[in-house]
């Protein structure tokens, strides 16, 4: 059985989004047993003419989203910058509303999941979009359950991704329901990419997302903290520092910067960390050291909590020179 996969694509796209699910399709064909490919995608627009993605690259698709008849097996609408104008054309919205009843599952890559709720595809639903789109989309339509860590989430026969090539993460993950084990792991072989990817996407954005301090005092405490990671940054050396009473300076620092100072401060902590494991050599216990965790035990569990991962599984992911090896 061949399975239709139709892309639904922009102008100002984000290429990956859309090339990356395209190319583990199409290796799963390639690479598949059988006397027929086990799929067959397209890529529409809604005029059907060629366009450039957000990166300036012209696309062609094979044809407008009008001409498209019959059922499709995955639907797969796809995001990047184009993304607000796309979600000015109510006829797409409405292609993509209509075009679902006739799919088996519907799927969304990065911040497409603004066009799927849009068309009311997420309604009551659980769903994920990139990291830095997360609150966004929650605002804009209140009846998504928004969840921010997620590579992907399934919720019934529709399926959300984060950013980009996570879109490839969750392709990978259907080309394993729908021809098992062994050819998703030739896949991930083939395009050297994790079978599952380890962590949510919190490994991904930024740990300091917090606010801007106002005021001068805190802006200073702010620029001061990274250089002093392996201090005591406890509330009352943090609140003697600024010439604060421990308690006002905990209740002035959250309503300033919007978390509590010692989240702030773990967060510090574990970004530190990641560049030190990313960039150099040294033993993880020293790391810990470095960065104020004292222990090998204590940042495990912070990077645990915080990114999903051990600061091993983390160096294996992004050190070079492992990726290398």
């Amino acid at each position: 059985m061949t399975r239709r996969v139709v892309f639904v694509a922009f102008a100002g796209c984000q290429v990956l989004d859309l090339t990356g699910p395209l190319e583990v399709f199409s290796m799963a064909s390639r690479l598949a047993a059988g006397p027929t490919p086990p799929y067959r995608t397209e890529v529409l627009t809604e005029d059907g003419e060629p366009f450039r993605a957000s990166c300036g690259m012209e696309l062609r698709p094979d044809r407008a989203v009008s001409a498209v008849t019959g059922g499709i097996d995955t639907l797969v609408v796809i995001g990047g910058l184009g993304t607000r104008d796309a979600l000015r054309s109510p006829a797409l919205v409405a292609w993509i509303a209509r075009a679902s009843q006739r799919s088996r599952r519907v799927v969304s890559v990065c911040s497409g999941a603004y066009l799927l709720a849009a068309a009311g595809l997420l309604d009551g639903k659980r769903a994920t979009t990139h990291w830095a789109e997360c609150d966004r989309l929650g605002e804009a339509f209140p009846a998504v359950t928004v969840e921010r860590d997620p590579i992907f989430v399934r919720d019934g026969n529709v399926w959300t991704s984060a950013g980009v090539t996570a879109g490839m993460d969750l392709a990978l993950h259907l080309v394993e329901n729908d021809l098992g084990a062994d050819v998703a792991r030739a896949v991930a072989r083939e395009l050297v990419m994790f079978v599952q990817r380890p962590g949510g996407q919190a490994q991904f954005s930024t740990q300091l997302a917090a606010q801007r301090p106002r005021t001068s005092t805190l802006q200073a405490l702010e620029s001061w903290i990274p250089d002093h990671l392996d201090e005591d940054l406890a509330v009352p050396t943090l609140a003697a520092r600024c010439a604060m009473s421990p308690r006002h300076f905990a209740r002035a620092f959250r309503s300033e910067v919007g978390v509590t100072p010692g989240t702030y401060v773990g967060s510090m902590r574990v970004e530190a960390a990641r560049r030190l494991l990313e960039t150099t050599g040294r033993g993880i216990g020293d790391i810990a050291h470095t960065c104020g965790f004292g222990t090998i035990e204590t940042m495990h569990r912070c990077f645990k909590r915080t990114l999903g991962v051990t600061p091993g599984q983390y160096r294996d992911r992004f050190s070079p020179e492992r990726r290398s090896a």
